[in-house]
């Protein structure tokens, strides 16, 4: 009996020692899967509007838009629909929020601009009477 087990422990020793050890490493988000606290941008409109962003959800976006909104890209003004059909194709979204200015109109922060890489940016967001934006200027962050 003392030699079965000695053969068993023996037997389960030499199996331990000849499977192959893994390296275990922890998973952490990555930077696109990123949950931020929205809670800190003051203006609900701009709150609203960058979840619907951050959720990939374009027609919520859209929604807090008027239908003439102007738009400007780094100064330049283009055409709010296709850029932003663009963005959501792309699942463009602000990896971190830095600041919060203009009553919470005014948003710095990381982007991931899908095959532009990523890179601080500002979104200024303008709110008519009727709380609906009218105009989005959004740039790099230099």
């Amino acid at each position: 009996m003392k030699n079965i087990f000695a053969i068993l422990v023996a037997t389960l020793s030499i199996v331990s020692c000849a499977q192959k050890k893994e390296n275990i490493t922890p998973i952490l988000k990555s930077e696109t899967n990123t949950i931020m606290d929205l809670n800190k941008i003051t203006n609900e409109n701009v709150r609203k509007a960058i979840e619907a962003l951050q959720n990939n959800d374009k027609t919520a976006f859209y929604s807090y838009f008027t239908k003439d909104v102007v738009f400007t890209d780094d100064g330049r003004k283009l055409d709010f629909q296709s850029f932003f059909d663009n963005a959501f194709h792309h699942k463009e979204k602000f990896l971190s929020i830095d600041t919060i200015e203009n009553n919470g109109q005014l948003i710095n922060g990381n982007f991931y601009a899908g095959q532009w890489g990523t890179f601080r940016v500002y979104f200024h967001f303008h709110e008519n009477e009727n709380k609906m934006f009218n105009r989005l200027d959004i740039g790099q962050k230099r």
